[in-house]
């Protein structure tokens, strides 16, 4: 069970600052409730259906030379750095 106490714990700990854990507290309470049917879901007689591929089946593993600079390919980038969309 999560508290309220956990969201703003968690949200200082990702240096997010919150107007109310009250909103994120009813968010998280939901999701956990979906696990929690999942959870309760009986999978045992179920048989996941898995693509096997041999390992000559996969395509052969080339070294390509690239030559020019990465961050020159960039669209937003300053010397040495790439500029990012600021974060609020």
């Amino acid at each position: 069970m999560v508290t309220k106490e956990d969201i703003e714990h968690i949200a200082k700990l990702m240096r997010i600052d919150i107007e109310s854990s009250d909103e994120y507290f009813e968010r998280v309470k939901k999701i956990l409730g979906y696990f929690d049917i999942l959870d309760k879901a009986d999978i045992e007689g179920e048989e996941v259906p898995v693509q096997q591929v041999t390992i000559d089946d996969l395509r052969e593993d080339k070294y390509v030379a690239f030559d020019d600079p990465l961050i020159q390919q960039l669209k937003n980038y300053k010397g040495r750095y790439v500029r990012a969309p600021k974060m609020n």
